[in-house]
């Protein structure tokens, strides 16, 4: 039988089912594992069924036991591993693609709904009990006919452009591609992340996270949005500057942020404390039942598919 090491707890039905496949090791405490432990509980292990919070760079894949044959990543994204140093040790990396893509297209919408309509104002003011009404209380920004920018129309992408115009939002998206008609479903291409920004009343953050895409939201490219734009992310917090866009928010650039990711998770920032307009939430993209159950049955598929054939259609690598 197979060993499997699951770096962090799964669902209760989830690692039922894995205990019947495999041999596996559990984390019951769901400790965030140093990488030095990693590596010693990997120790005769077939495959890891790791977690985005496992930092799986060069080092730590070089000495992982030369019985690891898969890192089946418990995410969609796979920023956490090093897929050049686990090529170099024919190491396979999967991960677990599309059954996010609704839970986390819902929380890209409550993101700007949230900075648009003052959310977090309003959260602190009812529960305070200091609010006083008046036709000037915490005025917002409505979302009919507001321009949504979408920085990567992928599955998740493209579920949030569905339900903005449903909304009554004009869409506008700049990819690597421009997508087919049908895809596109009446949204606007930009070839230039430029060219979007400008036209971004609300910008949507929803391209994968990369080398290339590192910072692409900074001083210089914050400044193409309209003055007053709001910026949300439900991608991955690499892609911000963050310091670039507090210091919009400090010069009322950027009017409101919409944030479920960001540098350094969980710690934050504190320059957005000082801003009543930052809506932010603790990385809750895919925190539904429904979808973290899918999310580990799928990178149980992959091991599954992995040691039966020696290959796997979510290999990233």
């Amino acid at each position: 039988m197979k060993k499997i090491l699951v770096t962090r707890k799964l669902l209760q039905s989830n690692e039922d089912r894995l205990k019947t496949l495999y041999d596996i090791r559990l984390n019951s405490n769901d400790e965030l594992y140093s990488q030095k432990k990693l590596i010693e509980l990997s120790k005769d292990c077939d495959g890891i069924l790791s977690a985005l919070t496992d930092k799986l760079d060069a080092d730590t894949i070089d000495k992982l036991p030369k019985s690891v044959k898969i890192l089946s990543n418990f995410a969609v994204g796979f920023g956490n591993i090093d897929l050049e140093a686990a090529n170099k040790r024919n190491i396979a990396v999967t991960n677990t693609p599309e059954v996010l893509t609704d839970a986390t297209a819902e929380i890209g919408i409550l993101l700007i709904l949230g900075a648009c309509r003052r959310a977090a104002e309003g959260i602190k003011s009812a529960q305070a009990s200091d609010w006083k009404w008046s036709a000037d209380y915490l005025i917002g920004k409505q979302l009919t006919g507001t321009r949504l920018g979408i920085l990567g129309m992928g599955r998740i992408g493209k579920k949030i452009s569905k339900i903005a115009k449903s909304l009554g939002m004009v869409i506008h998206y700049h990819n690597r591609s421009k997508l087919s008609p049908e895809k596109e479903d009446g949204a606007i291409y930009h070839k230039k992340l430029a060219s979007l920004l400008s036209v971004s009343d609300v910008l949507s953050v929803c391209c994968p996270a990369s080398k290339e895409t590192v910072n692409i939201i900074n001083k210089e490219t914050l400044e193409y949005l309209p003055k007053g734009a709001v910026v949300t992310n439900v991608a991955r917090g690499d892609i911000v500057d963050d310091e670039a866009l507090i210091d919009a928010l400090d010069r009322r650039k950027v009017y409101a942020v919409g944030l479920d990711v960001y540098k350094g998770e969980p710690i934050l920032n504190p320059g957005y404390l000082k801003h009543k307009s930052a809506f932010i939430l603790p990385h809750l993209g895919s925190a539904t039942k429904e979808t973290r159950t899918a999310m580990a049955n799928l990178a149980i598929d992959n091991l599954e598919e992995f040691f039966k054939t020696g290959k796997c259609k979510n290999k990233v690598n």
